[in-house]
């Protein structure tokens, strides 16, 4: 099963789907419950982000089919851990105030980069630890995982500053809801086709990688390129959503729970 690129290709689109909804129905459960639900949130889910500096370095020098899988889980879940803290408030930036009217275009940027600077600076330091510790390494597929989605993420946040036409703000939680002031729904800017390229390109170097895979029979290296292959087009998919008329937000609509009602007692 680990050696199956069919079966890699499935897991990552079903580990995307899921590990998206699991997030949303976390901070939206949390956002129902006491004030402190968030930051437990985040210090009870630490075992996750050990899980993964532990994986990332149990499999440097496994460049077998499971150590791949394995990179590439522990890659994910130090992803997650981070999400996880900042859409719960907990690792966000000094700015917490909604956006200012009136701002010129760099007062703007630089307001939206302090919502989101303590977050930027934690994931680039992992980014950069993960460089470091890969060098030389027979197994780099934890830093090409966690590097995929840094790049991805950057671009995302860049294009809803910039201006996309289509913005679903519903699934923010209350800790990050201000940041919804920062987006600005209109057509696209010349960033909108460079980063659909960049990604594009990725998908295609990631591709070919997989085909000299192929045929040199690395069967580490073709389940490596095919996780990757999988996310990167994911991520390119994600981008057209901004402007696709297509609701992306069924996808995990139903794994959030349901605004709490008041119902009086008569």
């Amino acid at each position: 099963m680990f050696e199956t690129p069919l079966i890699a290709a499935l897991a990552a689109l079903f580990l995307w789907w899921f590990a998206t909804g699991v997030l949303l129905w976390r901070v939206h459960s949390a956002d129902r419950a006491g004030p402190d639900s968030h930051t437990w949130s985040v210090i009870l889910s630490l075992p996750l982000f050990a899980a993964g500096v532990l994986g990332v370095n149990a499999t440097l020098a496994d460049p077998s089919p499971q150590g791949v899988w394995f990179a590439f889980l522990s890659a994910l879940a130090l992803w997650g851990w981070v999400e996880l803290a900042f859409l719960s408030g907990v690792i966000t930036g000094p700015n917490t105030r909604p956006c200012a009217p009136g701002l010129s275009p760099e007062a703007r940027f630089w307001s939206a980069f302090g919502t989101v600077a303590w977050h930027e600076f934690l994931l680039a330091g992992i980014l950069l630890a993960l460089a470091v510790a890969s060098l030389g390494a027979e197994n780099a597929f934890a830093l090409w995982t966690f590097a995929l989605l840094f790049g991805a993420r950057i671009s995302a946040k860049l294009n809803l500053f910039l201006g996309v036409p289509r913005i679903n703000t519903d699934f923010l939680p209350r800790p990050v809801a201000h940041l919804s002031s920062y987006f600005r729904q209109g057509p696209v800017t010349g960033f909108f086709p460079l980063s659909v390229t960049l990604l594009a390109l990725a998908v295609g170097c990631f591709l070919e990688r997989l085909w000299r895979a192929h045929q040199a029979a690395d069967q580490g290296a073709i389940i490596g390129f095919t996780l990757l292959s999988m996310l990167s087009a994911l991520a390119l998919l994600e981008h057209w959503f901004m402007v696709w008329r297509v609701r992306d937000d069924k996808l995990w609509r139903w794994m959030i729970p349901a605004p709490a009602t008041n119902k009086r007692k008569t």
